[in-house]
């Protein structure tokens, strides 16, 4: 498998069940078989992870990328020889960052809720191509990330511009928007993943779906009053 597909979400749940390091070996920078050059966006996931990881008080020396050949077996050999020992030295994840288990684990599921938002919102920084490790740790800085999740995006559907489309509630990736003929749509917040879909696809005559970053959201409409009445139809 490429090492571009290792998903973000894939380095998060392998720490929320429990893993104490994470390696990602791929081919070496420049040398793609098949010109997609995955191993930049393994690199740059990577870059990106560790900040999050020291966001949230883990060390990010239990994540590693390294690049190499399919001929490198002995090199694969020692790097995973010398990782391992690394690991060990770190101990159990969170024990040594002083962190109770139970608190990591919600962390990381609100980090990894946030995934799909967080590809959006670095997908710029994501498809960089680096050209030197100097290079690395400017990617990426620790003011950023922490700017990045004081400042999330949270999506409300106005009561008043709503006309039920049910389009957003067809497109929602996690079925997060309760949604009925003549209903007014109404987000769940908790299961609402920050993909934005919702702000893409409502029609722009109709302009319900607003943006509400870093801040908090309306409650949502109580469900009896939820019914549009539409013009010429009032009783």
């Amino acid at each position: 498998m490429c090492s571009g597909r290792v998903d973000l979400e894939f380095v998060l749940r392998a720490f929320s069940n429990g893993m104490d390091g994470v390696f990602i070996g791929g081919c070496r920078l420049n040398e793609c078989n098949y010109i997609t050059h995955g191993n930049y966006d393994a690199l740059n996931m990577v870059l990106l992870c560790k900040k999050i990881m020291e966001h949230i008080g883990l060390n990010p020396e239990r994540l590693r990328i390294e690049f190499m050949s399919s001929a490198d077996g002995i090199l694969f050999a020692e790097m995973m020889s010398e990782f391992g020992n690394e690991v060990r030295e770190l101990g159990p994840l969170g024990k040594t960052e002083g962190i109770d288990r139970n608190e990591l684990k919600s962390k990381l599921a609100e980090i990894r809720k946030l995934v799909p938002y967080i590809k959006v919102v670095k997908n710029a920084k994501l498809a960089s191509r680096l050209k030197s490790p100097e290079e690395y740790d400017n990617l990426f800085t620790q003011d950023e990330i922490d700017e990045l999740f004081s400042q999330v995006v949270s999506y409300y559907i106005e009561p008043a511009k709503c006309q039920a489309c049910m389009i957003c509630a067809k497109r929602c990736p996690v079925e997060a928007i309760i949604s009925a003929r003549n209903q007014v749509h109404v987000i769940e917040q908790e299961k609402c993943i920050k993909c934005g879909t919702c702000f893409e696809v409502c029609p722009t005559k109709f302009g319900a779906v607003t943006k509400i970053p870093g801040g908090p959201v309306p409650p949502p409409i109580p469900e009896e009053k939820r019914t549009i009445v539409r013009k010429g139809k009032e009783s």
